[in-house]
């Protein structure tokens, strides 16, 4: 390129980051400087761009310096940092303010030097502490002295240890950790150092461990520990030392042994006392070991690959194992952990083979916050499974669980524990020997939100479905204070315990007449459907004598108001199930029965099951209904004869639910016993479906026999039906004349009849009884707000090969909920 041919250079400057500098009170401003050669004609003829750095320093900054009004001179004099970065520079002189000085690289020497010589020292008089002390003292690391720290690393145990230490003050400082980690050699050194060594200094262990556990808080780093295979290593280092700990007890029990039949020995007893000092001693380096090492694979177990290989190598054996430990800060981060891994069913599997629930049992009663709660979270995972929960009871956790609902930090998840042992029958009876009811009750009454809790509420409803437990409650005025919160709040699960209670026969029913009106009005006048749903329940449990059903109807129009709720399709069938189950009630007495059998209910009912044959509850009830009034002498003529209810109840005499056929057997025997026409439709029925079978075989031999006379010329009459019946009193004996021609043929098949009765048949009950009942899924939602897990329990994928699944969160300790991850 000719010169005169250069018309001008254009240069420009576009700003980069800002960044302080590592070692100084100095801001780093990075900009790219873009030069652009154009020649005569405007054309661009070389263009180059460049990375630079300018070092604003900042020696005057000090603790009284106003960081506002320097950042702002800052900004005027350097025109490589726009306006719109004063807020940046402030944060990064606010960071510079109170950063701790390094110190100078000579200043450093002269360190180094003096710590050596007082190490060697402190090595000549006591080796044991291997120059440790000597290290944790008075010293400062230097980033720029890695070199030196890399030399020490080769000599002996006390440089080691030395170097191991100040390298992990530098760790310590996130700030530094990039720049570590570049330096391969540095930390292919520690990791040699660590797999050689390890074993002989629990010092020199921890330090290394601290070093690579400050990059396993940040998932960038990930890779470069499994490249250096530190979580193996740590997995190798917390086997040792368990296996040496329980050396440790033994040879300390030895001792004891020794001591204790030899009392009056001062000697024994003097070296006793030191190596019970010794061990103590021991125990705490142990435990710090320990905790770093979980904490590492506890961060690291982010990668699910990595997560199983630990699981491979028996990470939840050693996790067990260590339970027994004392220190508060290592039980937090174990029972973390194994929290973690229970999600998984093969994990959970694999404590319960090892007993975890009497391992963890004793940490219920610390009293180290944190620990307990994180505690409970476990406890909270593994009661999902049967055996657990059970095993949770036995080893006695129910009263000391209870007594934690009164803790605010541990009620929700305590709660849910409760709420998972009350899932089963023989627990709830249980409650009643503690303070669990009256607790929850007053819980309930002093909620300020309108909505109660779900897990309390979930408790609740599970309890209540014991009698006795129910009772408890109605104690000191319970029900009216929940009646008088129900109707004030309109909450549907709270009107569900008051269902629940009134299901129980006793006295808790007769409590409920002084609402029955308030329940009616509530019924026909609610918006909410759910409520309803539950107002006509708790209407349709009160089978009390001394409820006067005739003047309710009457006074609040309920007659009318269920007439048109039982219309197919205007309501949801689960408020036309509990209409047909109030009417049941109802029925049952006379005076309301007549009142019922002159409106057009009954034509409502038998469309009703026209439409919903096929929903057995629905069904069910009708025929409840039917029974009680053809039950009645004041209404029996007119069910018998005005209505198609008998012949109805003949074609539901073979239905495939058991419940639907003894009720329908139950009042075709009532039926029988007032009407001979019936009674000998209802004997034919009974016999065509006994013997069905035998008949079907009896006809079918006989159509052989007169194909045969056919073929012979020889043809003779068919034997009639009748003849047929006639020998059938050799199998189905008590009817002398079945006559009657035409039946209803029943559509089911299978199920002989047995041990039939005339009494009076009980409320039915099939599935709904169920309805009572809370799911486990009601508290999904609720689970979703704690941190927890919309499965129970997860599956590893078939195609990954394991021996234990396991799942891992690399958060805190304190973290997440249940299923916890």
């Amino acid at each position: 390129m000719q010169t005169d041919e250069v018309k001008y250079v254009q240069r420009r400057v576009r700003p980069g980051p800002l960044d302080v500098h590592p070692t100084e009170k100095a801001l780093v401003v990075n900009y790219e400087l873009e030069a652009t050669v154009v020649g005569e004609l405007g054309d661009t003829m070389l263009e180059e761009t460049k990375e630079c750095q300018k070092i604003i320093r900042v020696k005057s900054l000090n603790d009284s310096t106003d960081i506002s009004a320097l950042a702002q001179e800052i900004v005027e004099k350097c025109s490589l940092i726009p306006q719109a970065k004063v807020r940046e520079i402030e944060q990064l002189l606010f960071y510079l303010q109170t950063r701790k000085e390094q110190p100078s690289s000579k200043d450093l020497k002269k360190s180094e030097s003096s710590q050596s010589v007082r190490g060697l020292s402190d090595k000549e008089k006591d080796k044991e502490h291997e120059g440790l002390d000597s290290v944790r003292v008075h010293e400062m690391a230097n980033i720029n002295c890695l070199d030196d720290y890399i030399e020490l690393l080769y000599e002996d145990m006390t440089d080691k240890i030395r170097a191991s230490a100040l390298v992990l003050q530098l760790s310590r400082n996130p700030d530094n950790l990039a720049e570590l980690a570049c330096n391969e050699t540095l930390l292919g050194a520690l990791g040699r150092v660590l797999r050689e060594d390890g074993r002989k200094s629990i010092d020199l262990s921890t330090n290394i461990v601290y070093v690579f556990f400050c990059f396993s808080t940040f998932s960038e780093f990930h890779p470069l520990i499994a490249q250096l295979k530190i979580g193996s290593l740590c997995m190798d280092i917390i086997e040792y030392e368990l296996n040496r700990h329980e050396q440790w007890k033994e040879d300390l029990s030895k001792k004891r042994n020794i001591l204790d039949s030899e009392k009056d020995n001062p000697t024994l007893k003097r070296d006793y006392e030191k190596s019970l000092k010794k061990y103590q001693t021991l125990i705490k380096k142990q435990d710090q070991l320990l905790r770093v090492s979980y904490y590492l694979l506890l961060n690291i177990a982010e990668d699910t690959k990595v997560e199983l290989k630990m699981v491979n190598r028996g990470i939840v054996s050693l996790l067990l194992r260590t339970l027994d430990r004392d220190l508060p800060e290592l039980l937090i981060l174990v029972v973390s952990f194994l929290k973690k891994l229970s999600i998984f069913v093969e994990n959970k599997n694999e404590m319960a083979e090892k007993n975890i629930v009497e391992k963890v049992a004793r940490l219920v009663h610390s009293n180290h916050d944190d620990l307990l709660n994180v505690t409970l979270k476990l406890l909270l995972n593994l009661s999902f499974d049967l055996d657990l929960r059970n095993a949770m009871v036995k080893v006695g956790l129910l009263p000391k669980l209870v007594k934690l609902i009164s803790v605010e930090l541990h009620r929700s998840v305590v709660l849910c524990i409760l709420y998972h042992v009350s899932m089963d029958d023989r627990c709830k009876t249980m409650f009643t020997y503690t303070e669990c009811i009256p607790m929850i009750v007053k819980l309930i009454m002093e909620c300020p939100e309108e909505r109660v809790p779900l897990e309390l509420i979930a408790l609740s409803i599970n309890l209540t479905t014991n009698k006795r437990n129910a009772q408890i409650i109605c104690e000191s005025n319970g029900l009216t204070f929940l009646m008088k919160r129900v109707f004030e709040h309109q909450d549907p699960l709270l009107m569900k315990i008051i269902r629940n209670i009134s299901q129980h026969e006793g006295p808790t029913k007769t409590l409920f007449l002084d609402f029955v009106d308030d329940l009616a009005v509530a019924t026909q006048q609610s918006d909410n459907e759910e409520f309803v749903l539950e107002c006509l329940g708790v209407l349709g449990n009160l089978s009390v004598p001394d409820l006067d059903f005739e003047r309710l109807l009457k006074k609040h129009n309920l007659l009318q108001w269920m007439e048109r709720n039982l219309i197919p399709g205007v309501c949801e069938d689960d408020i036309v199930l509990e209409v047909v189950v109030l009417i049941g009630t109802v029925v049952a007495d006379e005076s309301c029965a007549r009142f019922i059998a002159k409106s057009g209910i009954l034509k409502s009912l038998i469309e009703l099951l026209n439409a919903k044959q096929e929903d057995d509850e629905v069904v069910l009830q009708i025929v409840y209904v039917f029974h009680h009034l053809i039950k009645h002498p004041s209404t029996q003529e007119q069910m018998i004869k005005e209505t198609q209810a008998p012949a109805y109840l003949i074609d539901l005499l073979h239905d495939t639910n058991p419940e639907i056929r003894k009720i329908c057997d139950s009042t075709l025997d009532v039926i029988a016993e007032h009407d001979e026409e019936w009674t000998k439709r209802i004997q034919l029925d009974k016999f065509r479906w006994h013997n069905s079978q035998w008949l079907d075989m009896v006809q079918s031999q006989q159509m052989d026999e007169a194909a045969d006379l056919y073929i012979d010329e020889q043809i003779g009459p068919f034997i009639q039906e009748s003849d047929i019946l006639e020998q059938s009193d050799l199998i189905y004996g008590g009817y002398d004349s079945l006559t009657v021609e035409g039946n209803l043929s029943p559509e089911f098949l299978d199920v002989s009849r047995s041990n039939r009765t005339t009494e009076s048949a009980g409320r039915p009950m099939s599935r709904y009884k169920n309805r009572y009942s809370v799911d486990v899924d009601m508290l999904r939602d609720r689970m979703s707000s704690l941190g927890v897990d919309s499965n129970i329990y997860h599956k590893r994928p078939p195609s990954v090969a394991f021996v234990n699944g396991n799942a891992v969160d690399n958060s805190a300790p304190n973290t997440g909920m249940f299923l916890f991850h």
